[in-house]
């Protein structure tokens, strides 16, 4: 039955989370065991079933936690990590010695990394790249929007193709690529770079949508694409085309559900003042205090829009 490894889907840090968590057991653990992985995503209702716990160990990384007693590892570092108190009091009375929480680090990867050399002696250094850059994208720490938006480096690349790619194997097939290439190599694979062609050419289209429809207004940018047919998108567009803007507020749709993203500029010098994190919690969303997001279903545009609309107020409200 071996490892199941659940981590966060269609998420740099998730695929790289998964992966340094997998050399962590096999270096530290056990190097025999055999590894699965199942991606799980943000969605309205429940988001754990306890007959998916179904190895002989099963863990969870970058993702919410769970109290089900299947649950042998667990590694977060979102703000909103617990989705009851009954949740975290279940964590805080664990003895395992397996379950780690770490809210003020920026990326999953690399509290899984430092974690495990503090409490396994865990090593890694053919890691570090994947550690760097999960860090340096989770954590939004591009110099500039340039960096972000325009994809020059192969962790940007894979990230769009990570995030816009349809199939729901990829993550789940690009874990044992993280753990034996570069970066560089994966990029190069012609399946992936193929699909990141295709990608990039939408993700220009899509810089041209939100240039079209979105709003600034004291110093929000808000912009409603629920109707364009993607979901996904580059989180740094808003501020590389309104570099005035603090937050933004992002209302998309996809089959599966209705998200409302909400973000803070990471190169604009006035305060936030806002926990991001924190508002969309009360929605029933959540994430760290600089971006976060809330899942409604497919079918409540009507509701999505109502919360938006709340949340653009609340945040202009901040900056006045």
């Amino acid at each position: 039955m071996g490892v199941l490894v659940c981590f966060h889907d269609r998420c740099f840090d998730g695929a790289c989370s998964a992966a340094v968590f997998t050399r962590l057991y096999h270096r530290c653990v056990d190097p025999r065991r055999d590894f699965r992985y199942r991606g799980l995503m943000h969605r309205a209702g429940q988001l754990f079933d306890e007959s998916m716990f179904d190895a002989e160990e099963n863990a969870i990384v970058d993702f919410k936690y769970s109290s089900s007693n299947r649950l042998t590892w667990w590694f977060d570092h979102h703000q909103s990590a617990f989705l009851t108190e009954a949740d975290a009091r279940h964590f805080y009375q664990d003895k395992s010695g397996k379950k780690f929480y770490g809210p003020d680090y920026r990326s999953c990867t690399k509290f899984i990394a430092e974690t495990g050399k503090k409490h396994f002696g865990f090593e890694a250094p053919e890691l570090d790249e994947l550690v760097e850059w999960a860090d340096l994208i989770d954590g939004a720490r591009y110099p500039d929007t340039r960096t972000a938006v325009e994809m020059h480096q192969p962790a940007t690349q894979l990230t769009l193709v990570i995030e816009g790619i349809r199939d729901r194997d990829f993550c789940v097939n690009l874990i044992p690529e993280l753990l034996s290439k570069s970066l560089k190599e994966i990029m190069a694979l012609p399946h992936i770079r193929s699909v990141f062609d295709q990608l990039y050419a939408q993700h220009l289209k899509t810089i041209e949508v939100i240039r079209a429809c979105a709003e600034l207004k004291d110093g929000v940018v808000f912009f409603d694409v629920s109707d364009q047919g993607f979901e996904g998108f580059n989180k740094f567009i808003p501020y590389y085309l309104f570099p005035a803007a603090v937050y933004s507020v992002a209302l998309s749709r996809s089959q599966e559900r209705i998200k409302i993203g909400v973000g803070s500029n990471p190169w604009s010098a006035r305060p936030k003042m806002a926990n991001l994190a924190s508002i969309c919690e009360r929605y029933g969303g959540g994430g760290h205090a600089k971006v976060a997001a809330i899942s409604l279903p497919p079918t409540d545009l009507t509701r999505a829009r109502e919360v938006a609309r709340e949340i653009v107020q609340e945040l202009r409200g901040t900056l006045v």
